[in-house]
């Protein structure tokens, strides 16, 4: 099982879009275990969003999608409200 997952930092108005077998772990990482990481400057991180995907390949793909123009939109449309 693969999660495609959406946080944001409310103290800087920012998303993050990633992927990962072990969203638990991955969460850990990105608020309190991560040392060298672009997430570390934007603590703390508020997992938003969720997809669950069989293969890592449709979850990577998922990903790279969500990172694109459209896949933006598609965020600030379900979360921002301006």
């Amino acid at each position: 099982m693969f999660f495609v997952y959406v946080l944001y930092s409310p103290s800087a108005n920012k998303f993050y879009v990633g992927y990962t077998s072990n969203l638990e772990s991955r969460l850990l990482s990105h608020n309190l275990l991560g040392t060298k990481d672009w997430t570390k400057r934007y603590r703390p991180w508020d997992l938003v969003y969720t997809e669950t995907y069989e293969t890592k390949s449709s979850a990577l793909k998922r990903e790279k999608e969500l990172k694109t123009g459209v896949g933006r939109e598609f965020i600030r449309k379900m979360f921002c409200k301006e």
